[in-house]
């Protein structure tokens, strides 16, 4: 019991909602599949997976707008991150899961 109220703290902390928290494992596995091409070279100014410095800025508007950047797709001046990352496939949650996979790198 114990260790399950510190690691829901801890997931609470790193603001992962707990429905998210169970699919951490999803989350790196789209991440492998599919968002890995951009993430890990930096394509299109892709911040680059557990890069502190280039998640910063993305970080500080909040994981409900990161969420909807990587499901609805954005470009802005950094560069541009296409809808799912072309993988309109997958289900919100699915990206929502792998864009929690990658904010965890670095948090």
């Amino acid at each position: 019991m114990k260790r399950t109220a510190i690691a829901l703290a801890g997931f609470a902390m790193f603001g992962i909602g707990i429905a998210h928290a169970a699919d951490a494992a999803k989350g790196e596995e789209i991440y492998k599949q599919v968002c890995f091409a951009c993430h890990d070279a930096g394509v299109a100014g892709a911040p680059k997976l557990g890069d502190k410095a280039a998640w910063e800025a993305r970080i500080a508007k909040g994981e409900a707008t990161l969420d909807k950047h990587a499901i609805e797709g954005f470009t802005g001046d950094a560069g541009s991150m296409p809808p799912k990352g072309g993988r309109t496939d997958l289900s919100d949650d699915a990206v929502k899961d792998a864009v929690h996979y990658m904010l965890s790198t670095v948090k």
